[in-house]
C-alpha cells in the first residue's frame, strides 16, 4: 500500500448568521446529506464515522471509511483530526478546521482539509492519483457549498 494525500482550502462570504452555519456543521447527519459521496456519518461522543459511497482511483475501487474525531470552539472553530478506534486500521483519513467569523454581509467561513488514501498503486503513480483525488475534493467542495447555501437559504457575496 501506498498513501497519498492530497490537499484544499476555500473561503467564502455568506449572508448567513454563524450561528445556523454552525447549527449545519455540527449536525452529521445534515452534513451527510449535503456531502456528495457521504453514505453516511455516525456521531459517537465526540467521534464521527464517515462511510463513503465507491470512488474510482485510476481504475482501483474504494469505499473509504475513517474516524475523525470533533473538537469544537463555538461559534469560532471546528477542527477535526483523524482518531481511529483502539486496535482499528483505517486506510484513509481527513483532517482540517472549519473557521466561522463574522462580517458585514454575514459570515466569512473557512474551510482546509487534507485526504489520504492507502492505495494499492505503485508510488509512481502519485501524481495521477493526485489530480484524482483533487478532482473529487473540488467537486465534492462545490457541490457541498451548494447544497450547504440552498439549505441555509443563502448565497455567497463577494
Amino acid at each position: 500500500m501506498t498513501t497519498f494525500s492530497a490537499d484544499t482550502r476555500a473561503e467564502a462570504v455568506v449572508d448567513a448568521p454563524r450561528h445556523r452555519i454552525w447549527a449545519a456543521l455540527t449536525d452529521p447527519d445534515l452534513v451527510a446529506e449535503l456531502t456528495p459521496f457521504v453514505r453516511t456519518i455516525r456521531e459517537d461522543g465526540e467521534h464521527w464515522r464517515w462511510e463513503m459511497s465507491g470512488l474510482k482511483v485510476l481504475g482501483v475501487g474504494v469505499a473509504p471509511s475513517f474516524t475523525e474525531r470533533m473538537t469544537y470552539d463555538e461559534p469560532e472553530r471546528i477542527e477535526f483530526r483523524h482518531d481511529p478506534p483502539a486496535g482499528a486500521t483505517e486506510r484513509s483519513s481527513v483532517e482540517g478546521w472549519y473557521s466561522l467569523d463574522e462580517h458585514r454581509a454575514g459570515t466569512r467561513l473557512v474551510t482546509s482539509l487534507e485526504i489520504s488514501l492507502d492505495l494499492p498503486l505503485p508510488r509512481a503513480s502519485g501524481r495521477a492519483v493526485r489530480a484524482t483525488m483533487n478532482r473529487v475534493i473540488d467537486q465534492m467542495g462545490d457541490r457541498f457549498s451548494r447544497n450547504l447555501l440552498a439549505h441555509l437559504g443563502a448565497r455567497e457575496v463577494a
